[in-house]
Protein backbone atom coordinates (compact mmCIF):
# COMPACT_ATOMS: atom_id res chain seq x y z
CA UNK A 1 0.00 0.00 0.00
CA UNK A 2 0.97 3.42 -0.94
CA UNK A 3 2.20 5.21 1.88
CA UNK A 4 0.35 8.50 2.91
CA UNK A 5 2.00 12.19 1.76
CA UNK A 6 1.21 14.88 3.38
CA UNK A 7 0.89 17.58 1.55
CA UNK A 8 2.62 21.42 1.21
CA UNK A 9 -0.17 23.95 2.30
CA UNK A 10 0.40 27.49 0.61
CA UNK A 11 -1.66 30.27 2.50
CA UNK A 12 -1.79 33.22 0.45
CA UNK A 13 -2.54 31.26 -2.81
CA UNK A 14 -3.92 33.23 -4.70
CA UNK A 15 -1.74 36.37 -4.22
CA UNK A 16 1.36 37.58 -6.73
CA UNK A 17 3.64 35.21 -5.50
CA UNK A 18 1.34 32.39 -4.31
CA UNK A 19 0.58 31.46 -7.60
CA UNK A 20 3.68 31.37 -9.19
CA UNK A 21 4.92 29.05 -6.06
CA UNK A 22 1.62 26.95 -6.75
CA UNK A 23 2.15 26.25 -10.43
CA UNK A 24 5.70 25.53 -9.99
CA UNK A 25 5.07 22.68 -7.50
CA UNK A 26 2.07 21.40 -8.95
CA UNK A 27 4.45 20.99 -11.92
CA UNK A 28 7.43 18.95 -10.18
CA UNK A 29 4.38 16.47 -9.06
CA UNK A 30 3.81 17.83 -5.46
CA UNK A 31 0.89 17.68 -3.80
CA UNK A 32 -0.12 21.06 -2.71
CA UNK A 33 -3.22 22.82 -0.87
CA UNK A 34 -3.77 26.10 -1.73
CA UNK A 35 -5.13 28.33 0.62
CA UNK A 36 -6.64 31.40 -0.10
CA UNK A 37 -10.12 34.15 0.25
CA UNK A 38 -9.85 34.94 -3.54
CA UNK A 39 -8.83 32.03 -6.10
CA UNK A 40 -8.29 33.18 -9.11
CA UNK A 41 -5.49 32.42 -11.22
CA UNK A 42 -4.27 29.55 -8.64
CA UNK A 43 -2.82 26.49 -11.34
CA UNK A 44 -5.00 23.53 -11.52
CA UNK A 45 -3.91 20.06 -9.79
CA UNK A 46 -3.59 21.74 -6.40
CA UNK A 47 -6.65 21.31 -3.96
CA UNK A 48 -8.19 24.54 -3.32
CA UNK A 49 -9.37 25.78 0.10
CA UNK A 50 -11.14 29.18 -0.42
CA UNK A 51 -11.71 31.49 3.00
CA UNK A 52 -10.81 33.14 5.43
CA UNK A 53 -7.51 32.45 7.20
CA UNK A 54 -8.74 33.88 10.49
CA UNK A 55 -11.41 30.64 10.43
CA UNK A 56 -10.71 27.65 12.54
CA UNK A 57 -12.72 25.76 10.26
CA UNK A 58 -11.01 26.78 6.93
CA UNK A 59 -7.58 26.03 8.28
CA UNK A 60 -8.88 23.49 9.82
CA UNK A 61 -9.97 21.74 6.09
CA UNK A 62 -6.66 22.84 4.28
CA UNK A 63 -4.97 20.90 6.63
CA UNK A 64 -7.37 17.99 6.93
CA UNK A 65 -4.42 15.60 5.43
CA UNK A 66 -2.35 16.47 7.13
CA UNK A 67 1.18 19.13 6.49
CA UNK A 68 4.58 18.37 5.45
CA UNK A 69 5.11 21.32 5.44
CA UNK A 70 3.76 25.44 5.00
CA UNK A 71 4.66 28.11 3.41
CA UNK A 72 3.22 31.03 4.68
CA UNK A 73 2.31 34.36 2.19
CA UNK A 74 -0.38 35.55 3.45
CA UNK A 75 -0.37 38.85 4.43
CA UNK A 76 -2.13 42.49 5.08
CA UNK A 77 0.53 44.70 2.93
CA UNK A 78 2.24 47.46 4.22
CA UNK A 79 -0.05 50.43 3.38
CA UNK A 80 -3.05 48.03 4.18
CA UNK A 81 -1.73 47.32 7.27
CA UNK A 82 -0.98 50.86 8.05
CA UNK A 83 -4.13 51.99 7.38
CA UNK A 84 -6.16 49.48 9.09
CA UNK A 85 -3.53 47.84 12.27
CA UNK A 86 -6.56 45.77 13.50
CA UNK A 87 -6.51 43.68 10.96
CA UNK A 88 -3.07 44.05 10.53
CA UNK A 89 -2.86 42.37 13.71
CA UNK A 90 -5.84 39.67 13.05
CA UNK A 91 -4.33 38.43 9.53
CA UNK A 92 -0.21 38.92 10.20
CA UNK A 93 -0.01 38.29 14.05
CA UNK A 94 -3.35 35.83 15.45
CA UNK A 95 -3.98 33.77 12.34
CA UNK A 96 -0.47 33.36 11.46
CA UNK A 97 0.31 32.27 15.23
CA UNK A 98 -2.87 29.90 15.55
CA UNK A 99 -1.70 28.72 11.78
CA UNK A 100 1.62 27.77 13.19
CA UNK A 101 0.50 26.69 16.55
CA UNK A 102 -2.49 24.81 16.43
CA UNK A 103 -2.64 23.58 13.76
CA UNK A 104 0.75 23.09 11.24
CA UNK A 105 2.52 21.91 13.92
CA UNK A 106 -0.17 19.34 15.23
CA UNK A 107 -1.11 18.29 11.87
CA UNK A 108 2.31 17.21 10.89
CA UNK A 109 5.55 15.94 12.28
CA UNK A 110 7.50 19.01 12.84
CA UNK A 111 6.59 20.26 9.51
CA UNK A 112 8.88 23.23 7.46
CA UNK A 113 7.64 26.21 7.98
CA UNK A 114 8.14 28.75 5.54
CA UNK A 115 7.63 32.46 6.94
CA UNK A 116 7.28 35.14 3.87
CA UNK A 117 8.80 38.06 6.41
CA UNK A 118 9.86 41.17 4.90
CA UNK A 119 12.36 43.87 4.66
CA UNK A 120 10.43 46.32 6.43
CA UNK A 121 11.11 44.62 9.56
CA UNK A 122 14.84 46.48 9.43
CA UNK A 123 13.04 49.82 9.58
CA UNK A 124 13.61 53.08 8.07
CA UNK A 125 15.89 54.81 7.78
CA UNK A 126 18.44 52.08 6.84
CA UNK A 127 22.04 52.43 7.94
CA UNK A 128 23.68 54.77 5.00
CA UNK A 129 26.57 52.53 4.86
CA UNK A 130 24.46 49.30 4.21
CA UNK A 131 22.53 46.30 5.51
CA UNK A 132 24.08 42.91 6.42
CA UNK A 133 23.07 39.89 8.63
CA UNK A 134 24.16 41.75 11.45
CA UNK A 135 21.74 44.92 10.88
CA UNK A 136 19.06 45.10 14.20
CA UNK A 137 15.82 45.08 13.24
CA UNK A 138 14.17 48.89 14.13
CA UNK A 139 10.57 48.73 12.01
CA UNK A 140 8.89 51.71 12.13
CA UNK A 141 5.60 51.08 10.18
CA UNK A 142 2.25 48.58 11.72
CA UNK A 143 3.47 46.28 8.76
CA UNK A 144 7.13 45.73 9.44
CA UNK A 145 6.88 45.37 13.26
CA UNK A 146 4.00 42.31 12.94
CA UNK A 147 6.42 40.71 10.58
CA UNK A 148 9.31 40.92 13.22
CA UNK A 149 7.26 39.56 16.05
CA UNK A 150 6.28 37.00 14.07
CA UNK A 151 9.80 36.40 12.51
CA UNK A 152 10.43 35.54 16.50
CA UNK A 153 7.75 32.83 16.69
CA UNK A 154 9.02 31.28 13.76
CA UNK A 155 12.36 31.30 15.55
CA UNK A 156 11.01 30.08 19.10
CA UNK A 157 8.99 27.05 17.50
CA UNK A 158 11.86 25.66 16.01
CA UNK A 159 13.94 25.78 18.83
CA UNK A 160 10.97 23.99 21.00
CA UNK A 161 10.99 21.88 18.19
CA UNK A 162 7.69 22.01 17.21
CA UNK A 163 8.14 23.04 13.16
CA UNK A 164 11.24 23.28 11.75
CA UNK A 165 11.56 26.95 10.62
CA UNK A 166 12.70 29.39 8.12
CA UNK A 167 12.41 32.93 7.06
CA UNK A 168 12.79 34.67 4.26
CA UNK A 169 12.71 38.67 4.20
CA UNK A 170 11.95 39.62 0.64
CA UNK A 171 12.88 42.47 -1.22
CA UNK A 172 10.84 44.19 -4.04
CA UNK A 173 9.47 41.41 -6.09
CA UNK A 174 8.73 42.37 -9.91
CA UNK A 175 6.37 43.16 -11.70
CA UNK A 176 2.74 42.86 -9.93
CA UNK A 177 -0.46 43.03 -11.68
CA UNK A 178 -1.65 46.57 -12.36
CA UNK A 179 -4.18 47.24 -9.92
CA UNK A 180 -4.68 47.99 -6.51
CA UNK A 181 -2.41 46.03 -3.85
CA UNK A 182 -2.30 47.80 -0.81
CA UNK A 183 1.09 48.05 -1.13
CA UNK A 184 3.27 51.74 -1.10
CA UNK A 185 6.10 50.12 -3.25
CA UNK A 186 3.45 49.52 -5.94
CA UNK A 187 5.09 52.01 -8.06
CA UNK A 188 7.71 49.95 -9.17
CA UNK A 189 5.35 47.26 -10.96
CA UNK A 190 3.51 50.36 -12.04
CA UNK A 191 6.29 51.37 -13.99
CA UNK A 192 6.52 47.97 -15.70
CA UNK A 193 3.21 48.23 -16.89
CA UNK A 194 3.22 51.98 -18.36
CA UNK A 195 6.45 51.52 -20.75
CA UNK A 196 5.06 47.89 -21.60
CA UNK A 197 2.26 50.05 -23.19
CA UNK A 198 4.11 52.50 -24.59
CA UNK A 199 2.68 54.80 -21.97
CA UNK A 200 3.77 58.22 -19.96
CA UNK A 201 4.30 57.30 -16.42
CA UNK A 202 5.03 60.03 -13.34
CA UNK A 203 7.11 58.20 -11.07
CA UNK A 204 6.77 59.18 -7.49
CA UNK A 205 10.38 58.50 -6.80
CA UNK A 206 13.45 60.13 -8.39
CA UNK A 207 15.37 58.48 -10.91
CA UNK A 208 18.22 58.26 -8.11
CA UNK A 209 15.99 56.40 -6.07
CA UNK A 210 17.81 52.71 -5.19
CA UNK A 211 15.45 49.87 -5.04
CA UNK A 212 16.29 46.44 -3.55
CA UNK A 213 14.74 44.13 -6.42
CA UNK A 214 13.76 40.34 -7.15
CA UNK A 215 11.61 38.85 -10.02
CA UNK A 216 8.81 36.72 -8.92
CA UNK A 217 10.26 33.96 -10.42
CA UNK A 218 13.32 33.99 -8.62
CA UNK A 219 11.30 34.54 -5.66
CA UNK A 220 9.06 30.95 -5.96
CA UNK A 221 12.88 29.63 -6.83
CA UNK A 222 14.04 30.93 -3.79
CA UNK A 223 10.72 29.32 -1.31
CA UNK A 224 11.34 26.05 -3.23
CA UNK A 225 14.65 25.88 -2.67
CA UNK A 226 13.71 26.68 1.35
CA UNK A 227 11.55 23.82 1.26
CA UNK A 228 14.39 21.12 0.89
CA UNK A 229 17.46 23.30 1.62
CA UNK A 230 19.31 21.79 4.88
CA UNK A 231 17.95 23.84 7.61
CA UNK A 232 21.13 23.88 9.22
CA UNK A 233 22.61 26.57 7.39
CA UNK A 234 20.53 28.55 8.55
CA UNK A 235 21.56 31.02 11.91
CA UNK A 236 19.71 31.12 15.17
CA UNK A 237 17.07 33.79 14.21
CA UNK A 238 15.86 31.16 11.51
CA UNK A 239 15.84 34.73 9.38
CA UNK A 240 17.95 35.34 6.12
CA UNK A 241 17.09 38.82 4.01
CA UNK A 242 16.68 37.45 0.30
CA UNK A 243 19.53 38.23 -2.02
CA UNK A 244 18.87 41.17 -4.07
CA UNK A 245 19.77 43.32 -7.07
CA UNK A 246 20.21 47.12 -5.75
CA UNK A 247 19.46 49.03 -9.02
CA UNK A 248 18.10 52.79 -8.95
CA UNK A 249 14.83 53.54 -10.94
CA UNK A 250 16.37 55.60 -13.61
CA UNK A 251 18.61 52.85 -14.51
CA UNK A 252 15.42 50.27 -14.09
CA UNK A 253 13.47 52.62 -16.77
CA UNK A 254 16.55 52.77 -19.30
CA UNK A 255 16.94 48.64 -18.82
CA UNK A 256 12.96 48.41 -19.34
CA UNK A 257 12.84 50.80 -21.90
CA UNK A 258 15.77 49.16 -24.28
CA UNK A 259 13.71 45.84 -23.90
CA UNK A 260 10.34 47.16 -24.89
CA UNK A 261 12.04 49.33 -27.76
CA UNK A 262 10.08 52.69 -25.94
CA UNK A 263 11.99 56.18 -24.90
CA UNK A 264 12.77 56.06 -21.40
CA UNK A 265 11.37 59.83 -22.09
CA UNK A 266 7.97 58.51 -20.93
CA UNK A 267 8.96 58.51 -17.58
CA UNK A 268 9.15 61.85 -15.54
CA UNK A 269 10.07 62.13 -12.19
CA UNK A 270 7.81 63.66 -9.72
CA UNK A 271 8.98 62.60 -6.16
CA UNK A 272 7.01 62.27 -3.46
CA UNK A 273 9.54 62.49 -0.44
CA UNK A 274 7.90 60.12 1.85
CA UNK A 275 7.95 57.46 -0.63
CA UNK A 276 11.77 58.12 -1.66
CA UNK A 277 12.70 58.01 2.26
CA UNK A 278 10.63 54.42 2.54
CA UNK A 279 11.36 52.86 -0.46
CA UNK A 280 14.48 54.33 -2.50
CA UNK A 281 16.89 55.01 0.23
CA UNK A 282 17.90 51.56 0.19
CA UNK A 283 21.90 51.44 0.70
CA UNK A 284 24.07 48.35 -0.77
CA UNK A 285 23.17 45.09 0.51
CA UNK A 286 24.84 42.10 1.80
CA UNK A 287 23.71 39.00 2.25
CA UNK A 288 26.04 36.23 3.24
CA UNK A 289 23.93 33.73 5.30
CA UNK A 290 21.50 33.75 2.65
CA UNK A 291 24.17 33.40 0.09
CA UNK A 292 25.48 30.60 1.96
CA UNK A 293 21.98 28.73 2.43
CA UNK A 294 21.84 28.57 -2.07
CA UNK A 295 19.55 31.50 -2.23
CA UNK A 296 19.89 33.90 -4.82
CA UNK A 297 19.14 37.08 -6.77
CA UNK A 298 18.11 37.59 -10.48
CA UNK A 299 21.84 37.75 -11.63
CA UNK A 300 21.94 41.13 -13.60
CA UNK A 301 18.94 43.97 -14.25
CA UNK A 302 19.02 42.80 -17.79
CA UNK A 303 17.97 39.19 -16.42
CA UNK A 304 15.51 41.05 -13.55
CA UNK A 305 14.02 43.03 -16.20
CA UNK A 306 13.64 40.05 -18.93
CA UNK A 307 11.87 38.14 -16.05
CA UNK A 308 9.59 40.61 -15.14
CA UNK A 309 8.16 41.11 -18.64
CA UNK A 310 7.97 37.59 -19.13
CA UNK A 311 5.76 37.59 -16.27
CA UNK A 312 3.63 40.35 -17.57
CA UNK A 313 3.35 39.21 -20.86
CA UNK A 314 2.01 35.95 -19.56
CA UNK A 315 -0.53 37.57 -17.47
Amino acid sequence: MEKHRMPIIITGAGGFVGRHLVAKLVGAGKDVVAMDSSVHGIAAGARIVAGDICAPEVRGEALRDGCSALVHLATVPGGAAEADPAASRRVNIDAMYDLLLEAAAAAGKRPRVVYASSIAVLGDPLPEAGVDDTTPLAPRMIYGGHKAMMEDAVAMMHHRGEVEGVTLRLPGILARPKGPSGMKSAFMSDLFHAMRAGEPFICPVSPEAAIWAQSVDRCADNFIHALTMDAGLLPPTRAVTLPALRVSIGALAEEIARQCGVSAALVRYSPDEALEAGFGRQPPLATPAADRAGFAHDGSVATLVKNALAVIAGG
